[in-house]
């Protein structure tokens, strides 16, 4: 079961996992568009020994968030929502925070925004400036198997038009080869069986794909994050690729780099176990 959290001038969705006083690991999605569902039950075994809660959250306006001004669907909002979710859970003094993909924008701008703040900081598959994202039309120029590169190209260039939810849900699903290592195997089957009810936001996959997925440009702030992060990048992800990663880590004061050699851009996916054993490692230095 979920509620509605308030954080001030909105609420947030909010779905928890574990034991309610177990160290709390706030979760943000990707896409955007997505919701908290995108995670199924990958991350759940988290929570087996009852250190650690999950605590999944829709980003403003996204899932069963309610809407907002267009205006506040920025990177930069989506990281202070961060900090009014750990105040209004009464979490503020001693959470860690995991984001996926655009989900890792919003935690990564949380960490320069707000530094030292969360204990922690887990950036997975993620980039510190959109410039990295000049690489994707190369990845689909080249994309493989090529019977499947046109649809893997044009649900890309949909983004920036989409309508409706089941247009979004099409859009996303089309796209999938080109989130895993390989794009014809069974792991993208099984994921999608995995993860139903999710909520698609059109609205919002539109706004950031005509603004370069929010522009994120922190390379040079990089340094002043004051607390721990885990850096996680698939070898092979094609969209936020491994050299971003290592770029991060090299650039954070206190980072730990981790490289999925047989992942793209679905790591919690592709590698589960592995990926939850770095979670946890990361997460003990906290509890």
């Amino acid at each position: 079961m979920g509620r509605l959290v308030d954080i001030g001038d909105t609420a947030l969705y909010v779905e928890e996992r574990g034991q309610s006083d177990a160290f709390p690991l706030l979760v943000f999605h990707g896409g955007p568009g997505l919701d908290h569902h995108m995670f199924g039950g990958y991350l759940d075994p988290l929570t087996d020994d009852g250190r650690y809660r999950l605590v999944l959250v829709d980003e403003r306006s996204q899932g069963q968030s309610p809407k907002t001004d267009p205006s506040t669907w920025t990177i930069e909002q989506m990281a202070h929502d961060v900090t009014a979710l750990a105040n209004a859970l009464h979490v503020s003094d001693n959470y860690a925070t995991l984001g996926h993909s655009y989900g890792a924008f919003v935690v990564l701008q949380h960490a320069v925004d707000h530094p030292g703040e969360p204990k922690g900081t887990i950036v997975s598959a993620g980039i510190a400036s959109a410039r990295w994202f000049d690489n994707v039309a190369d990845e689909l120029e080249r994309f493989e198997p090529v019977s499947l590169r046109k649809q893997v190209a044009d649900s890309w260039a949909a983004e920036a038009t989409v309508q409706t939810e089941d247009e979004a849900a099409r859009i996303l699903g089309d796209q999938m080869p080109f989130h895993f290592r390989d794009p014809t195997g069974p792991l993208i089957d099984d994921y999608v069986r995995n993860v139903p009810g999710g909520r698609f936001s059109p609205d919002v996959l539109r706004h950031f794909a005509t603004q370069d997925y929010g522009g994120i440009d922190l390379v040079d702030r990089l340094a002043e994050v004051a607390h721990p992060t885990l850096v996680l990048a698939g070898r092979y992800d094609r969209a936020c690729p491994v050299g971003a990663g290592e770029e991060m880590a090299k650039l954070l004061p206190a980072a730990e780099l981790v490289i999925f050699e047989e992942s793209a851009h679905m790591m919690f996916v592709e590698e589960n176990e592995r990926y939850l054993t770095v979670v946890r490692q990361f997460l003990a230095r906290f509890v």
